[in-house]
């Protein structure tokens, strides 16, 4: 098992309302995390046939029979009638927070329900998967360079037959299964093909027509999948910086597979050597950054914004962090040395956007200023590291 960095930030929630929901991806880690942090509350699991039925036929008197100073409900999303039956009965004692644990894997239909039934009741938290900082944590720590590669599932990590064999089988599930039980249609062909042509086309700028073309299919379709994938948290779209910028700057958002131990398996790399001769290796070193980097942002700085910048006339950043009154700016690059033409070309992003300062991310290990409000990490130097 590993530290999970979110647990701080459950406990803060958990403290401040009568409910905490937890989302994530399937087989993220949300139910270990949950019960160990509370292992003393009762846990119902509503993915569970018999149990999802009496839930259905006596929610309320369900949830009363055994909350015990707290209650656990893992996906909570197969049994919408929770909400409701929540509703009343946290109204009845408004002043007691931390009674209950929401966790679910479907975000859309959560959401809708927790925004129409517990608003102002309910505190919100992602879990993503594993980060460089909570990798060095486990039994045995791992290095960053095998998060990189297999993921930041905590299956694909340990799964003895190796990251790529778990990942087949949980599209496969995720497709075949997950998908339809969570009420949304989609053709199991077209959206492994679809995803496949994501991982060939990893951060770039998202064009639906083109993909519809290609999938012989139609732009709305394209958009509707993709929406899907985001909202299952399988799918990254950041969008572009432009706010108070009078420049052409580029409007479409970039889309990322959030996970690279996924693009990996779909890329069809095995190996770390597998990896670093591939042409898709600046672009999986860029997801990896950017995830690693913001998915602590949001832990840290729950308001904080995230973009990337691009003008039409070439000039571009990976990475910029709006946290309200103050900009961050950073360019990733796969290299292991000092490049200096990327400083200066982030220097001149940093002076458009009037950003407080900006680094350029690589491999080699150190850090070292290399212009004025620039400086080159190594991404060794940023695992317990956020810009501030």
């Amino acid at each position: 098992m590993w530290n999970r960095l979110t647990k701080k930030r459950l406990e803060q929630l958990w403290s401040h309302f009568p409910a905490v929901l937890l989302l994530g991806a399937r087989q993220v880690g949300k139910t270990t995390l949950a019960r160990s942090t509370y292992p003393d509350l009762p846990y119902c699991d509503l993915e569970d046939l018999e149990m999802r039925q009496l839930f259905k036929a006596e929610t309320a008197f369900q949830i009363k029979k055994r909350e015990n100073r707290g209650l656990i409900l893992d996906e909570a999303q197969f049994v919408p009638e929770v909400f409701q039956s929540l509703r009343g009965i946290i109204d009845a004692a408004r002043d007691q927070n931390g009674r209950f644990l929401i966790l679910g894997s479907a975000q859309p239909a959560l959401m809708r329900h927790a925004s129409e039934s517990l608003a102002g009741r309910v505190g919100l938290i992602d879990l993503d998967p594993l980060v460089a900082a909570e990798i060095r944590s486990g039994t045995p720590p791992l290095d960053w360079p095998q998060l990189w590669l297999a993921g930041g599932f905590p299956g694909a990590q340990r799964h003895a037959g190796g990251f790529r064999e778990w990942w087949e089988a949980y599209l496969r599930t995720f497709i075949t299964r997950d998908l339809p039980q969570y009420g949304v249609g989609a053709d199991p062909l077209l959206l492994r093909r679809l995803l496949t042509m994501l991982a060939h086309q990893q951060g770039g700028i998202f064009n639906a027509s083109q993909l519809a073309n290609a999938l012989g299919v139609s732009h709305h379709t394209v958009q509707r999948y993709v929406e899907i994938l985001e909202q299952t948290f399988l799918v990254r779209r950041l969008t572009p910086y432009f706010r108070n910028i009078r420049r052409r700057l580029i409007k479409a958002p970039k889309v990322y597979l959030r996970d690279t131990g996924l693009l990996h398996h779909l890329l069809n790399i095995s190996t770390l050597d597998d990896l670093d001769s591939h042409p898709g290796r600046g672009a999986s070193w860029e997801t990896f950054v950017i995830e690693d980097l913001v998915r602590r942002e949001h832990l840290t700085q729950p308001h904080s914004q995230v973009h990337f910048w691009r003008t039409a006339d070439g000039e571009e950043a990976d990475l910029v962090i709006d946290r309200g009154g103050e900009l961050f700016v950073i360019e990733i690059k796969a290299g292991s040395g000092a490049d200096m033409d990327a400083a200066r070309k982030l220097a001149k992003s940093v002076g458009e956007m009037k950003a407080k300062a900006g680094w350029v991310i690589g491999q080699a290990a150190g850090t070292e200023p290399l212009a004025p409000g620039i400086e080159r990490r190594g991404f060794q130097e940023c695992i317990e590291w956020l810009p501030g």
